[in-house]
């Protein structure tokens, strides 16, 4: 057994040469990868021959390299196959095996296993499952090999695997903020990036529709128009990563600005007045990969629609243009929009109005994305369009993620033409780590954020100050036109002001609204600039800054467009220090203003508060009986709860704040109809699982549920109760609940596991498909886990016992059903949920467990 490192070595630096200059003399992207694969192959077929193994192993390229694509600096996946597990002498050839691959200069990443390990591997772990999906026989025994893959595919579920990949896929691309437009990509991982393709090619693996665009398009997964494009954007990215690897000598699949300028030499981009030569390749890497983002969106739709049973197949009535397919919006014809232009942003505006729809159907998309052509100066004028457009700023939800639609659909630019000219727009400065449209577009986001009780854990002062200002969605109107002149020359925030301007006089605004949104867009940098270069101590600095903002209103509306502008520049440039300067120059500010002005009580959380109060007093209560309650309480929980839940809340409790035993109140709900529970007691382990399963138990459905943590550790949860069998004893059941659930609580008793219930009717001819989501907050200490299913006798146990499963905590969360449907949030933490596997597993487990 005599190994020549040195010789191997050299080989494979000398084949590398030879396989660049080819392909600098070809430009044969697709030869390259595969004869970098053989050539690997070759190598590692002599090392493991070297070494004389048992006939009865095999080695096995994965991942990439299983597929034949290996570009000139990724690493090689492989797999050791053994029949049974290594004796110490195959363990030993093993290890100095391990050493020379190391030594011959391949960066190999490996595992030895059995059979029954892969299996059990794959089982937990959607990453390993799919690196062995695409496993290729390199050298050993062909018998093991097969078996292997017979096993390997008799276990997998189609549905299950597109499930969890599509799971894998949404994680992924909220690691990098949900839009591939970074001034800096992965044009591997970032949305738009190879990854998207590798995803159709891994489901359509899986589902048995083939392995290449060809048959995918004879399979009917994909049109001959999808196939085509799909072919143009796979040898774009798969040309850029070639040469950004050539150029850095070694795996970097980051478009850093070291590289773009070089890349787009070689490319033949140059410099001209407009742009420059990095601008002009970075432009043509946004379009592929905003093609090929929609492409991924409605190929996968297509495998999903294919793969789900019939039931969730069958098409629901919604209104004479439109139809609800699973939980996608259809278009009854696809020439509606031909037809019909008007219909355009009506579309949007029912994705907003029906939670329950969680995406639009490829014909859907399709149609939308051909009619943006129908968007002209009179579609632009006509004012009921405009009227549409103002409605889906006004929304009460989905206002970020149907612009992201419109936007990626080519609407948004469309209606808005100026907006339309920064679309992929590069920033050269050293803060902005997106594109104008998509900075402009996370600016929106950090501003909705504020709005949403379930984020209100992030920055509660930003939380509170919207919920009292009035029309926020003037503020949208503002971060719209923000920075929309950039690139036109001259002072962006003037030219930007002239557009805000007249887009409010077009759409209607009022004179002290329009006069609101353009001074935002004119003023939107000063905060920011006084609060780090000035010194706040000065009473005149304050003083000056007052004069400018003039009132608060102003004042509160410059505050949230800067603080979410910052924020909105990139994920690093926003630190503590920051937001303390910038909190700091407000609230100086508004005790400034404040001594000019009567203290008024305005805004939802003021007008909770002081009904609150004026309501206690009835019960011959002091002024000041809320102080030690309230301090312990949050932002979120008077967002929450109505003023007369919170005086009853207050009324219960405030004498036993620190109260060691469990406090629960029961009273009716609406004239009879149902129950309301109040629960008050130290944290505890299975705490939310052990009240849902109490409720189940004693008969009751949970349709609105506000779970609460304390300041000081105390689950403060409230609960509206709904008799399921509809007996005529609620009132009686008051004393029980409280008296059993207290006694309960007071022991730790185990959770009750509630009986099955019966679906109902409706549910089973119209199944609703399960749908989870968990995004991490932007301080990565808390996850927002959102939830949609079909609501049943036992499911908030399921979830609840789920996430004690899991080892996630619980602080917050927000249960509503409407009717037949349930929609969760809920605030956690802990179970690793940091890492994607984890999270992936639980979003799996949830899905699977809330089926029908």
């Amino acid at each position: 057994m005599s190994v020549d490192v040195a010789a191997l070595r050299a080989e494979i630096k000398a084949r590398q040469a030879v396989l660049q200059a080819r392909y600098l003399e070809d430009n044969d992207a697709n030869a390259l990868l595969r004869q970098r694969s053989a050539d690997v192959d070759d190598i590692l077929c002599r090392l493991w021959n070297a070494f004389d193994f048992p006939a009865s192993a095999a080695l096995a390229a994965v991942g990439g390299y299983g597929r034949g694509e290996l570009y000139p600096s990724s690493d090689i996946d492989l797999l050791i196959l053994l029949p049974q597990a290594a004796s110490a002498a195959t363990e030993a050839k093993l290890e100095r095996l391990v050493g020379h691959f190391w030594d011959i200069g391949l960066e190999i990443g490996h595992s030895v296993r059995t059979i029954p390990e892969c299996l059990n591997e794959a089982a937990g772990d959607i990453t390993v499952q799919t690196a062995l999906l695409e496993a290729r026989l390199l050298t050993g025994s062909e018998k093991l090999f097969t078996t292997f893959r017979k096993r390997l595919f008799g276990n997998l579920d189609p549905l299950g695997f597109f499930e969890a990949k599509r799971l894998e896929q949404q994680d992924r691309y909220l690691r990098y903020n949900e839009t591939p437009y970074s001034l800096e990509p992965n044009i591997k991982e970032s949305p738009g990036g190879l990854r998207d393709l590798q995803v159709i090619f891994w489901i359509a693996k899986a589902a048995g529709y083939g392995d290449t665009w060809d048959e995918l398009g004879v399979d009917g997964v994909m049109s001959e128009e999808g196939v085509s494009l799909g072919k143009r954007f796979e040898e774009f990215l798969r040309h850029l990563r070639i040469r950004l690897h050539f150029l850095a000598g070694r795996r970097e699949d980051r478009l850093l600005f070291d590289y773009q300028a070089n890349l787009a030499g070689r490319y033949g981009y140059a410099d001209n007045e407009s742009k420059r030569a990095s601008e002009q390749l970075m432009q043509a890497y946004y379009r592929n990969a905003k093609g090929l983002t929609l492409l991924n969106t409605i190929v996968l739709q297509n495998m999903g629609a294919a793969l789900a049973p019939e039931n969730l197949q069958r098409p629901q009535d919604f209104d004479e243009h439109f139809q609800i397919v699973g939980n996608l919006l259809d278009v009854r014809d696809e020439s509606l929009f031909e037809r019909e232009p008007g219909l355009v942003l009506d579309a949007f505006l029912i994705m907003q109005e029906n939670s329950e729809l969680q995406g639009m159907t490829a014909p859907t998309l399709r149609s939308l994305w051909l009619a943006r052509e129908r968007i002209d100066d009179a579609f632009r004028a006509d004012p009921a369009n405009r009227a549409m457009f103002l409605k889906l700023l006004q929304s009460e939800r989905g206002i970020v993620h149907e612009f992201r639609r419109m936007n990626q659909l080519d609407i948004l630019g469309a209606y808005l033409p100026n907006f339309g000219r920064i679309v992929g727009q590069m920033q050269h400065d050293l803060f902005h780590v997106y594109t104008v449209d998509q900075h402009i577009l996370q600016v929106l986001r950090n501003l909705r954020r504020f709005t949403m009780s379930e984020f209100a854990h992030e920055y509660p002062l930003c939380s509170r100050i919207i919920n009292e200002f009035e029309r926020p969605w003037l503020l949208y109107i503002a971060a719209l036109f923000h920075d929309i002149a950039k690139g036109r020359g001259g002072d962006h925030s003037v030219k930007g002001m002239t557009d805000a301007r007249e887009f409010c006089e077009n759409h209607g605004l009022t004179a002290e609204d329009t006069e609101l949104v353009v001074w935002l867009v004119r003023q939107h940098l000063v905060m920011s600039q006084i609060a780090q270069k000035e010194d706040l101590s000065n009473p005149e600095v304050i003083d000056k800054f007052a004069g400018l903002v003039g009132d608060v209103r102003h004042l509160q509306a410059l505050y949230l467009l800067t603080h979410a502008d910052i924020r909105g520049t990139s994920p690093k440039v926003w630190n503590q220090w920051k937001g303390k300067l910038l909190a700091d120059l407000y609230l100086q500010t508004q005790h400034f203003l404040a001594q000019d002005e009567a203290p008024v009580a305005h805004g939802i959380i003021a007008e909770r508060q002081a009904e609150a109060m004026r309501l206690l007093r009835f019960f011959a209560l002091s002024d000041t009986v809320h102080e030690r309650l309230w301090k312990q309480l949050d932002t979120v929980y008077f967002l929450r709860h109505s003023a007369e839940e919170i005086a009853w809340h207050t009324r219960s409790l405030h004498y036993r704040i620190y109260n060691n035993q469990p406090v629960v109140r029961a009273r009716m709900w609406q004239d009879g109809v149902g129950l309301q529970v109040m629960v008050y007691t130290q944290d505890q382990h299975d705490l939310f699982a052990r009240l849902v399963g109490f409720f189940a138990r004693a008969g009751y459905s949970i349709v609105d549920a506000k779970i609460h943590t304390t300041a000081h550790g105390y689950a403060l949860d409230s609960f509206i109760l709904l008799d399921v069998e509809k007996r005529d004893h609620n009132r009686e059941m008051l004393a029980y609940i409280e008296h059993e659930l207290e006694e309960r609580l007071q022991h730790q008793l185990p959770p009750e596991v509630p009986s099955a219930g019966r679906l109902s009717r409706q549910v089973k001819h119209f199944p609703i498909k399960p749908e989870v989501s968990i995004r991490g907050d932007e301080k990565g200490t808390h996850f927002v886990l959102s939830l949609t299913a079909a609501d049943r006798p036992g499911l908030l146990y399921t979830v609840a016992r789920t996430l004690a499963e899991h080892g996630a905590e619980l602080h917050t969360a927000k249960i509503a059903t409407l009717g037949e449907r349930a929609e969760d949030v809920f605030l956690i933490s802990g179970g690793d949920l940091r890492d994607t596997n984890q999270r992936i597993r639980l979003e799996t487990d949830l899905i699977e467990r809330m089926k029908v």
